[in-house]
């Protein structure tokens, strides 16, 4: 007998549907699996055999081919289990697959006693299913939430075969498909915060560099000595930003999700991503990849933050791969039999020593590294990628009379409320513009139309430029942060002040970093 059952394969961020077909004849002794299956679904039918006993059914000793369609995309995964099996039993008469069963998506790993385990990607799989106009989604429980977040399709958790074959054989009344009010979840979730900058003593500079940078989505680096808080300021940065939107939470679950790193318990990504890999991390770990690619940090940062801790500690070739994602806000990982894109719109957010023993330009401390170890320190991090960085923020030590002070100490929510009045500014003045939200994402057209200056405001970046010799990223960097800087202020217009508080950004622009 030959049957069809639905399942899904996901290929960066999107699922595509495959059809599991299942044709059982009585003559011979041999299971097949063809459609370029890897190795952990041909492994699949010692699984299944093993599930389908458990729970008090046959496992036909007959022939049994089944094909994975479309047979020429590659189906990785142990997903696939629960499709298979079904297929199986409704092939060899166990069980009848009612006709309304051709529109349903089923996907489940199965344990050898049959119980289904958690699977990878549920919500991109949900929203294809929906896309496609299937009627509903058979998934372990423990997915049951992530991929009910999708509206219009019926998810039924289920925890193991037998009750999807009773939930079949019932023809869908033995069970209720999952709801959620997702807005409520959704709301409550955006309001707390671990880290407040009401924790933070002194550095009000650097605040107001990273308001700047909230404001504008805008790339930044801290320079400053051991302890003056550099990464402190770094973990309250997410705590100013503007609250995710519905579309870009669940983009950002839809990577988390196909990673596998979706916290438990969780149903969808309610803050924006705050990640912090280690130094040691390789090309493959930051922007993606694999034999089955997978996202890499940058991805799972997309609508974030991406700190970099100790940045020139980082391998250089694993930085230089970063250039181009940070440019086109999303990263192409290409492989001989697919190619897959991967989200990376992201802030980037580094600190690092300005010398090897951190106290180069210290105001108290004198420097010990030998000559040219700041400049060999320095070097580690290459032009290209410091000009894509928008503000350049030197970190000075805090003032003891500044961390004794019992003052009041403004909080995250009242500069979150400046970032996002100059986030609506920009909202409404891109509306229409694909893929541009903030000021840090202008093309040359935009900046064109927007970062006009007065005489005042040219005759003073003419001469930062010739002064600092920069380059010409970073003179449209220096438009975009003066442009940023005029919208916290509410000006129409870019003033030679605003102007001149974002040349002072470039830190390692100046003379004195370096030799």
């Amino acid at each position: 007998m030959f049957v069809k059952t639905f399942g899904s394969a996901v290929y960066g961020v999107e699922a595509k549907t495959i059809t599991i077909e299942v044709n059982w004849t009585a003559q011979g002794k041999e299971y097949c699996i063809v459609g370029l299956a890897d190795s952990a679904i041909k492994e699949s039918m010692q699984r299944i055999e093993s599930a389908i006993k458990s729970k008090r059914f046959e496992m036909p000793r007959t022939r049994i081919v089944i094909n994975l369609a479309p047979a020429d995309l590659r189906k990785t995964g142990t997903a696939f289990d629960l499709p298979i099996a079904i297929g199986i039993l409704s092939a060899s008469e166990q069980i009848t697959l009612a006709e309304k069963f051709d529109h349903y998506i089923m996907m489940g790993e199965l344990s050898l006693d049959g119980e289904l385990r958690p699977i990878r990607g549920a919500l991109p799989i949900a929203i294809q299913a929906k896309k496609e106009g299937f009627n509903g989604f058979i998934l372990p429980a423990a997915n049951a939430q992530e991929a009910a977040m999708v509206s219009g399709i019926k998810v039924y958790g289920m925890k193991n075969i037998r009750e999807v074959v009773e939930f079949i054989q019932s023809e869908g009344s033995s069970a209720a498909p999952i709801s959620i009010n997702i807005q409520e979840a959704f709301s409550a979730a955006q309001q707390a915060f671990e880290n407040d900058f009401a924790e933070v003593k002194g550095q009000e500079n650097i605040k107001r560099a990273l308001e700047i940078a909230a404001s504008g989505g805008h790339n930044v680096i801290l320079i400053g000595p051991p302890g003056a808080g550099k990464t402190m300021l770094a973990k309250r940065l997410a705590s100013i930003l503007p609250p995710l939107s519905m579309e870009e939470a669940l983009e950002s679950t839809k990577i988390h999700s196909v990673a596998g790193k979706l916290p438990e318990h969780a149903t969808l990504i309610t803050k924006r991503p705050f990640r912090s890999p280690h130094h040691s991390i390789s090309n493959a770990g930051l922007v993606g990849g694999g034999a089955n690619p997978q996202p890499g940090e940058i991805s799972l940062s997309h609508n974030g933050v991406l700190f970099l801790d100790e940045l020139p500690e980082f391998k250089r070739n694993v930085l230089e791969v970063m250039r181009q994602p940070m440019e086109e806000r999303r990263v192409t990982i290409s492989r001989a039999r697919l190619a897959v894109d991967f989200p990376a719109s992201f802030m980037l957010v580094a600190s690092m020593n300005p010398c090897p023993c951190g106290f180069y330009n210290h105001p108290e401390k004198a420097c010990n590294c030998p000559p040219g170890a700041v400049t060999k320190y320095l070097n580690r991090i290459s032009g290209p990628l410091l000009d894509r960085i928008d503000l350049h923020v030197e970190v000075t030590p805090v003032a003891f009379s500044a961390l004794a002070s019992k003052e009041k100490i403004e909080n995250s929510a009242s500069i979150r409320d400046r970032v996002m009045a100059a986030r609506a500014l920009q909202a409404e003045r891109y509306k229409g513009k694909k893929g541009i939200y903030a000021n840090a994402q202008m093309g040359a057209k935009e900046m064109k139309d927007i970062c006009q200056l007065n005489e005042a405001g040219q005759h003073l970046l003419k001469n930062a430029m010739e002064k600092l010799s920069l380059s010409a990223r970073a003179y449209d960097r220096i438009l975009k942060v003066a442009r940023t800087v005029a919208d916290l202020a509410s000006s129409e217009n870019i003033l030679p002040e605003h102007i001149a508080e974002a040349i002072h950004y470039r830190s390692l622009d100046r003379e004195g970093w370096g030799g």
